[in-house]
This record gives C-alpha cells, sequence and structure tokens, in this order.
C-alpha cells in the first residue's frame, strides 16, 4: 500500500535528503526509516562491543599516580 505524506514538514524534510544524497524522495524517506529501526534495534551489548577497543587504548596509557580530588582542582586555579 503506497504511503501518503500529508505534512508540509515532512516533505520538506524529505526534499532537503534526497537533494543532499542525490536521490529520490521517496528513496530519501526509505533510507531514512531503515537507519532509524536499525538505530532502535542496536542493544546495548551491541554499543559496549563498539567501544571496548576505545576503553581498552584508554586503560593501555599508564597511571600519573595524581589523584583529581579538590585540592588538586583547587591547585589549577590558585594565583
Amino acid at each position: 500500500m503506497p504511503l501518503t505524506i500529508a505534512s508540509d514538514e515532512v516533505d520538506q524534510l524529505a526534499e532537503k535528503l534526497a537533494s543532499r544524497t542525490g536521490v529520490s524522495k521517496a528513496e530519501a524517506v526509505r533510507v531514512a526509516l531503515v537507519n532509524e529501526l536499525a538505530r532502535q534495534d542496536e542493544s546495548l551489548a551491541d554499543f559496549l562491543d563498539r567501544i571496548k577497543p576505545i576503553q581498552d587504548a584508554l586503560a593501555a596509557y599508564p597511571k600519573s599516580g595524581l589523584k583529581a580530588d579538590k585540592a588538586f582542582y583547587d591547585s589549577l586555579y590558585e594565583d
């Protein structure tokens, strides 16, 4: 069944996306819907798997031994 969009705002958004990507408005809407569904399907576990390499890279840096407590932050602003 065809989809009819009776909203000027949605039509303008579809036109803007279509012109940026060089596709028809129908294809722009299709891609936007596919991307939104994929985004919603992404689970927390998938997200954690994606950021694991970043966490590992940060953990590989040596510890400085400095404590980021109130005294440390106060020392940054002392004149």
